[in-house]
């Protein structure tokens, strides 16, 4: 029977049986329970009650029920740490056990519990296993170095590891060695330090085991050689002698791989013939990968367009390899037809033009779109082919299939631009179209037309004018262009009705829009015809630059850094592993962290249980009108004097200011256009702005987005955000910190290319990327994104500035975007920020008095539990609970950890209140009282 049965039914009390099963002295009845216990804990039931009766079961022979216990062991170790400890006992005995297969499996299993206090444990038989007689544990145990490393790499450091792993790059099994440069090179690339160098003794090494070992173990090592830098050419063809027959493999990693190291040395190789033959060599291989399945298809397309564009002498025989099948997915197509324009040529221009023809018939609009702009793509960069490109061109626009003439159109606009004053013989054509136009690109790109050859078309000024009717309904890109366009027609054609138009258009453009952009280049446009018409001549009918079609290659740099990336995900993404990998360490368990604190922390402490403690700890004095309750958090000592009157709390009076401008950063230069809202005025004084007073970031507003429950602040109205309200807030999302953000676009037009930036903040807060994935947000529509943050030392604000995040967002139609949120506290804390009372007091005490920090806060405390959950919910933790009945008061003494950059800040808070005066006296001290705004900001919100 299959193991399917042990998921077939579940009962009450079966965790009752499962217990009796596995003390039962018959094997066969406790592997059978083990199992079960497995598959229980496969579909996500709790069976962490079992854990010191599974521990138990580790004690045997059977390699099947070692294996299951281990695999219990490695799921629920880091939620009972303390409990796994019992088990280590068992994984040293089996590290040395005779049977190989154990011995790897005890390294193995060893090496995935994250636990703190094991690794301790584990060095031994590391160690041991590290210089094994049998390969298979040694590969095992190699691996295990870079697992340990993660969690403690000054353990792996001192005890020599990582030497003990370089010596085994010269083992005489392939998978040791292979295994070997995994973890080297995983360590060198999560250390950041020069911890794996090939040599030319271990590259050595490294080539002979290339030949032997198995197929993952060949892209580990093909992977390291690609960052090896050759010596001379000499070196660099050994290499790819001993690399190029990898080429033939059957897996395409493999092959990929390959690729990369050749691919990197060739740039080093002198012999012009080598290189003709290597580049002939890599073309089979490559075309290859194309008969697999759709999505090997996919990434294959993605590096090979990297390929192309460093060397398309590759492939450029192969151009018919890359012409669409009819059951081509849409994403294989696209791929195909980036390719194609790369490796079009004067001489196979004629069967690429053929092909585009044919699939700007197909179904699929945007394939067709795109296969039109190719054409056009073709035409600009292969000036003898120009000709024939425009007159496919002209035979699609006769089809009269709505989105082919807008789309031919757009592309004849840029030939017209690459070769000016060539082909203007087909305007005429152009102009019988002008009634089907309806999107703005094709519109504008019309409107460009007319205007730069105004006084070529007769009619021009009635073209023009029948564009104008619909003014103001356009966009802001029809606008430009029409504004533009006048102004071309006006000085080519300086008669009555040209001048009449470009009247009506600058008093439009300046008195009855709302676009600054269209706005102020009317005003440029005034100024210039009723100053010097000579000089807006000059200016507005200057001779353009001839454009290029690289819209689509990417930066030398960029393309050298993604060709070292072949196979890997970045090859795909087209994108450097920082633009969308947080490299951050998975959570250490660390046994006291569990533990329960060493002094109460359950309820209040009576008086009378104050007598029977030993004396207060020792400590210095405090205001002469306070119990001296720090001194007393371990041990309530003797009582101490009243206070002669009652702490009466007042409102809090903060000094309002307003959010300081952005300073100078180069990122949020970049984002924003290189505006300097700084420019031409000093830093304000730190006085509440009145109302009415402009300021570029205004302050999140109150109303909160209601639409699904959500609970995200408005942080931009509609009104400032030019039709674009902004909700968002900034929390924390497995243990990092995440903007959460919602876009609402009330405008007619859809919206896209949504960038963000952060100004210096207190905590160095950064997006992780700067594009906000949220796609196209359509008129009237709404879309989510959230952007995760990470922490970068460039971005810390001085100490003096606001507790605040300034925030600029743009999008390719509205522009920019400026807006302040607030910084809750619960984003940056961390969670491992509880501490010993002992640590808490100790603390307290050495730092200074001018760290501490007071403010009376008019809220009363909540259910003392609800607070309690809130608080460890948000990462504070309560340390202890007490009453005092000297004073009536009760005291609350919370720790938490702040994530700032330079090493985590511990925040320690002490809260005073009576259920008899309303309101409480929060203190804080840590070694940043710049950080006191945070707390006590958060601190109404958790407390009630």
């Amino acid at each position: 029977m299959s193991d399917s049965k042990y998921f077939a039914t579940t009962k009450k009390g079966e965790i009752h049986e499962f217990k009796e099963d596995l003390r039962s002295l018959d094997r066969s009845k406790k592997k059978e329970a083990v199992k079960k216990v497995i598959a229980a804990m496969t579909v996500g039931k709790d069976v962490s009650m079992l854990f010191p009766d599974v521990v138990n079961c580790m004690q045997t022979d059977d390699l099947e029920l070692k294996k299951l216990v281990y695999l219990y062991l490695i799921n629920y170790a880091k939620t009972q740490p303390d409990l796994a400890i019992m088990g280590v006992n068992t994984f040293v005995k089996d590290s040395q056990d005779p049977n190989p297969l154990i011995r790897a499996l005890a390294v193995r299993t060893m090496g995935c519990i994250r636990v703190d206090k094991i690794t301790e444990y584990l060095c031994d038989p590391l160690q041991r296993c590290l210089k094994d007689d049998d390969p298979y544990v040694r590969k095992t145990a190699a691996v295990c170095v870079a697992k340990l490393y993660d969690i403690n790499s000054e353990l792996v450091e001192d005890r020599g590891f990582l030497d003990i792993l370089k010596d085994l790059l010269a083992d005489s099994n392939p998978m040791v060695v292979a295994n070997a440069v995994a973890a080297l090179s995983e360590i060198h690339e999560v250390s950041g330090k020069d911890v794996f160098q090939i040599t030319s003794n271990s590259l050595f090494k490294l080539l002979r085991a290339l030949n032997e070992c198995t197929e993952w173990g060949q892209v580990f090592i093909l992977d390291s050689l690609a960052a090896y830098q050759a010596k001379d050419s000499k070196d660099a063809e050994s290499i790819v002698e001993r690399v190029s027959p990898r080429l033939q493999h059957a897996n395409c990693a493999v092959v990929l791989s390959a690729v990369k190291v050749i691919m990197k040395q060739l740039d080093l190789i002198q012999d012009d013939a080598l290189v003709r033959q290597l580049q002939k060599k890599m073309a089979p291989p490559l075309v290859t990968l194309l008969s697999a399945e759709p999505e090997i298809q996919y990434v294959a397309l993605r590096n090979i367009n990297l390929i192309v564009q460093k060397a398309p002498q590759i492939l450029s025989h192969e151009v018919k390899v890359f012409f669409c099948k009819y059951n081509d997915p849409i994403y294989v197509k696209m791929e195909k037809l980036e390719i194609m324009i790369r490796l079009a040529s004067d001489k196979n221009i004629d069967q690429v033009l053929l092909e585009f023809k044919e699939y700007a018939t197909e179904v699929d609009v945007d394939f067709v779109r795109r296969a039109v702009r190719a054409i056009g793509r073709c035409a600009v960069s292969i000036e003898k082919a120009a000709e024939r490109c425009i007159n496919v061109l002209l035979e699609l626009i006769q089809t009269k299939v709505n989105y082919v003439v807008q789309e031919a159109i757009i592309v004849i606009k840029d030939i017209f631009r690459r070769y000016p004053n060539r082909y203007e013989s087909i305007i005429a054509t152009l102009c019988e179209n002008l009634d089907t136009l309806d999107e703005p690109e094709a519109k504008a790109s019309m409107i460009w037309i007319i205007g730069e050859y105004a006084e070529r078309i007769d009619n021009a000024d009635e073209l023009l004018e029948q564009f104008l009717e619909t003014f103001p309904e356009e966009t802001a890109l029809v606008q430009l262009q029409l504004v533009t366009a006048a102004v071309k027609l006006f000085l080519k054609k300086p008669t009555e009705k040209p001048q009449q138009m470009i009247q009506l258009v600058l008093t439009y453009a300046t008195q009855e829009t709302d676009n600054p952009d269209l706005r102020d280049r009317a005003y440029i446009y005034w100024r210039l015809l009723s100053t010097d018409p000579d000089a807006a001549k000059e200016v507005v009918l200057a001779e353009k630059p001839v454009i290029m079609d690289n819209t689509t290659s990417l930066e030398p740099s960029l393309l050298t850094l993604l060709l070292g990336q072949l196979g890997n995900l970045a090859s795909v993404y087209h994108k450097p592993p920082e633009a969308f990998v947080t490299r951050s360490r998975m959570a250490v368990q660390r046994a006291e962290d569990l533990a329960p604190a060493s002094f109460e922390e359950e309820g209040p402490i009576s008086a009378g249980a104050s007598e029977a403690m030993p004396g207060p700890v020792a400590g210095p004095e405090v205001q002469s009108h306070q119990p001296d309750l720090l001194g007393d958090l371990l041990d309530v000592g003797e009582p101490t004097p009243p206070a002669p009157v009652a702490p009466t709390p007042t409102p809090p009076q903060p000094t309002a200011r307003p959010p300081a401008p952005p300073t100078s950063n180069g990122n949020l230069q970049e984002l924003l256009g290189g505006l300097d809202i700084n420019a031409g005025a000093p830093p304000p004084a730190p006085v509440a702005p009145q109302q009415g007073q402009a300021d570029p970031f205004g302050s999140p507003a109150v109303r909160q987005d209601q639409a699904g429950g959500s609970s995200l602040r408005q942080l931009l109205t509609a009104d400032r955000g030019k039709g674009l309200s902004i909700f968002g807030t900034v929390a924390r999302v497995g243990g990092q910190p995440v903007y959460q953000l919602r876009f609402q676009n009330e405008t007619a037009q859809p919206l896209d290319g949504f960038m963000i930036q952060f100004n210096k903040n207190t905590f160095g807060l950064a997006p992780a990327n700067q594009a906000v994935n949220v796609g196209v947000i359509g008129p009237r529509s709404s879309g989510s994104a959230s952007v995760p943050l990470v922490q970068n030392p460039a971005m810390v604000s001085p100490a003096q500035a606001p507790p605040t995040l300034q925030v600029a967002i743009r999008n390719n139609q509205l522009g920019v975007a400026y807006f302040n949120d607030s910084l809750p506290l619960p984003a940056i804390l961390v969670e491992d920020g509880k501490i010993e009372g002992s640590v808490f007091v100790g603390s307290w005490k050495s730092l200074p008095e001018a760290n501490e920090v007071t403010q009376q806060l008019p809220i009363n405390i909540g259910s003392l539990e609800s607070v309690r959950a809130r608080l460890a919910a948000a990462n504070l933790f309560v340390m202890a609970h007490k009453q005092v009945a000297q004073t009536n008061e009760e005291v609350l003494y919370i720790t938490g950890k702040a994530a700032t950059v330079d090493t985590p800040t511990q925040l320690l808070l002490e809260v005073r209140y009576s259920k008899a005066i309303p309101g409480i006296k929060a203190f804080t001290k840590s070694t940043r009282p710049d950080l006191a705004p945070f707390v006590f900001e958060a601190l109404p919100a958790l407390l009630t």
